[in-house]
């Protein structure tokens, strides 16, 4: 996996994607994540790098090390530092599910003149879009749309890890999050990604933020809720 040190310190990125792999299920709970020697072959780097990677999900609670038995994997649950509500995928994760997200694709587009787009980012923009799984099962497919002034990276695999997280580590500070609601009948291309016939659909808008009140991620989400409702979990 290539790592950029633009993107801040490497042991930090590496920390950042194991993070997201113990979130997410890959490294199930109580189970040992890859020896010192597998993750320093997977991300071409020293085994110091490794080691402070580790070290930091050690200090936050992820991790265990054990003498002789490798780095067992001892909480799952996420901590978000965007909202004071809990993050529907977190409330998921809680209830037992497991979430993944598949591969995404990242492109660049000309938009046309009198679009939501042209009106948001002007000629161009990005957009990466993502399918997430409940237990194997196609439940929200997502179109992020982002401003062309970002230097995102190229390399596809870094958009199945947390977006926000990347545009932290662009430099981006979130300010305000939008979120709005619809119930709409999809494109075709939606459907063939959930598997579904023509029918409604939940449909999330969100527009982020940054401190300057720049518009940084306008992004739909479209939601199969017969798999499951959508949640929002505030604790008073």
């Amino acid at each position: 996996m290539k790592l950029l040190r633009k993107k801040g310190p490497i042991y930090l990125q590496i920390k950042d994607i194991l993070k997201e792999r113990i979130l997410y299920g890959e490294y199930p709970i109580h189970t040992n994540i890859p020896s010192e020697l597998q993750l320093e072959e997977e991300f071409s780097v020293s085994k110091i790098t490794i080691r402070n990677a580790v070290e930091e999900l050690v200090k936050e609670g992820y991790l265990r090390k054990q003498s002789g038995k490798g780095t067992e994997v001892i909480n799952n649950n996420v901590i978000t530092k965007l909202s004071k509500g809990q993050n529907f995928t977190e409330l998921l994760m809680e209830q037992g599910f497991t979430i993944k997200k598949t591969k995404a694709h990242l492109e660049k587009l000309k938009n046309e003149e009198e679009t939501v787009l042209y009106e948001k980012f002007g000629a161009t923009c990005y957009r990466v879009s993502r399918l997430l799984l409940l237990d194997g099962k196609p439940y929200i497919y997502f179109a992020h749309y982002l401003p062309s002034w970002l230097d995102l990276p190229k390399e596809e695999e870094t958009y199945t890890a947390s977006l926000y997280h990347l545009l932290m580590n662009e430099g981006v500070t979130f300010n305000r999050f939008v979120d709005e609601f619809d119930v709409v009948s999809p494109d075709e291309i939606v459907r063939e990604h959930l598997q579904m016939e023509k029918q409604p659909l939940l449909k999330r808008i969100r527009s982020v933020y940054d401190e300057e009140d720049r518009l940084v991620e306008y992004s739909e989400g479209f939601y199969n809720t017969e798999i499951h409702r959508y949640v929002v979990k505030f604790d008073v």
